[in-house]
């Protein structure tokens, strides 16, 4: 019959032989605790010059970021350099156990920590929503499946958003398959430091096996 997709029962009987989400996240922990800090250097330069090279970054005249922690890829730089271009900075805020908003940027200086000790930006929330939106993970597939923390803050919010959803990954980070629910949300677009950059919305599409 030659080559033919596998079926639902074949792909969760493959997903099944996967690590858990949580198992995965305590492994990147200790995998990123171990990465020398020479290494985070070079891969944060040259995912930051992957993004200012992207067209969306080019002509987005409003850009959502993330302010990045231990084991992220940088983003400060980014928003620094955002603001100087005259581009409208949005970085989320977590209000409650549920909801993700975007708020402008106005300055470092106007930003106070968040229950998770991650900086957040003072005043009201955007209205309007970012042409390009970058994404933080714990592990990523070239193929944009996606593993946050797990509170589903960017899952719920991104539904709601039509920007390019790029998300930023070390390529320590990327992995060839994770375990995703019906929930999480595809990346558009993933970034590493080497070769880990994929169309993945498109490629997703038109691999997609009838069905599943």
């Amino acid at each position: 019959m030659g080559n033919r997709p596998p079926d639902c029962k074949e792909v969760r009987k493959t997903e099944m032989n996967l690590p858990t989400k949580e198992q995965i996240r305590r492994a990147r922990k200790a995998m990123a605790e171990k990465l020398p800090a020479a290494y985070y250097r070079k891969a944060d330069l040259a995912i930051r010059e992957k993004v200012l090279a992207l067209p969306a970054w080019r002509e987005a005249k409003t850009v959502m970021a993330y302010v990045s922690v231990a084991g992220e890829p940088d983003t400060r730089a980014l928003i620094d350099l955002a603001a100087v271009e005259g581009k409208r900075v949005l970085l989320p805020r977590c209000p409650d156990r549920i909801r993700m908003e975007a708020v402008p940027f106005s300055g470092w200086e106007r930003m106070r920590r968040s229950p998770f000790g991650i900086p957040e930006p003072e005043g009201e929330a955007a209205e309007e929503k970012p042409e390009l939106i970058l994404i933080p993970c714990v592990a990523a597939t070239a193929e944009g499946t996606r593993l946050g923390h797990g509170a589903g803050y960017y899952d719920r919010f991104l539904r709601t958003q039509d920007g390019l959803k790029v998300c930023l990954c070390f390529g320590a980070f990327l992995t060839e398959r994770l375990p995703s629910d019906p929930w999480d949300l595809k990346m558009d677009l993933v970034l590493t430091e080497g070769d880990g950059q994929t169309e993945a919305g498109e490629r997703m599409q038109a691999e997609r096996p009838e069905g599943i």
